[in-house]
């Protein structure tokens, strides 16, 4: 008779249901792992180019200061300023994200944001007789578009590189995108007022964002 199987660690280490569950541990662990690395990283590259946000909330805060305070404003300098906005908004938007693109497919949210952002001022510029109500309609969708693509974007990065400050500038958007839909038939003055103290919001969000970003870099220098 052959002598008894020996038994380590009081289990049978050749049953196939603990080698499935030992494999199953290690591969969540090495993908845990893995995924913590690459979002390292990749905070690391977008911190790289915090001036991109500078860029972006300084419009955003321009952009809210002329429609608060232009005097006289109409429906065809509202639309202009909206569209001049929104296009140098999704430019420095792409030149931001296209670095962190190169080192990982994700941060592909960041570029189709400023994809949004160039098509809605174009649709604005090109759109024949654009009325009040298209007007508010395309501000709607375009700020819940970029804001849903912004927010996507924020759980990619560490709390510690600002994460929480693109959750705000999403958030708003968002917000703002359903007003607009609850009220389409505002008059032009309320859209003004409307769109800059979401504008002001946002660019403050996104300035606060980018001093975040500019620490984390004079850290890694220091370091």
């Amino acid at each position: 008779m052959p002598p008894p199987a020996v038994v380590e660690n009081g289990g049978n280490t050749g049953d196939p249901r603990i080698l499935r569950c030992v494999c199953l541990k290690a591969v969540g662990l090495r993908r845990k792992l893995c995924c913590k690395r690459e979002g390292s990283m990749l905070a690391s590259v977008l911190a790289r180019n915090w001036w991109a946000f500078v860029i972006r909330g300084l419009l955003a805060v321009l952009f809210g200061l002329i429609a608060l305070f232009l005097p006289g404003v109409t429906m065809l300098s509202l639309v202009l300023v909206f569209a001049a906005y929104a296009f140098a908004d999704g430019i420095f938007a792409i030149v931001g994200a296209v670095r962190a693109v190169r080192a990982h497919d994700r941060w592909g949210l960041l570029i189709l944001e400023g994809v949004v952002d160039i098509l809605a001022a174009l649709a604005a510029v090109t759109l024949p007789g654009l009325t009040v109500v298209v007007f508010v309609t395309l501000l709607a969708v375009w700020a819940l578009l970029t804001g849903g693509l912004m927010l996507s974007a924020a759980f990619k990065v560490d709390a510690d590189h600002g994460r929480w400050w693109m959750v705000l500038g999403g958030a708003v958007s968002i917000l703002y995108g359903l007003a607009l839909f609850i009220a389409p038939l505002i008059g032009a003055l309320v859209l003004t007022w409307w769109i800059g103290a979401y504008a002001l919001v946002f660019g403050v969000a996104m300035l606060f964002l980018a001093f975040r970003l500019r620490a984390k870099v004079a850290g890694l220098v220091t370091t």
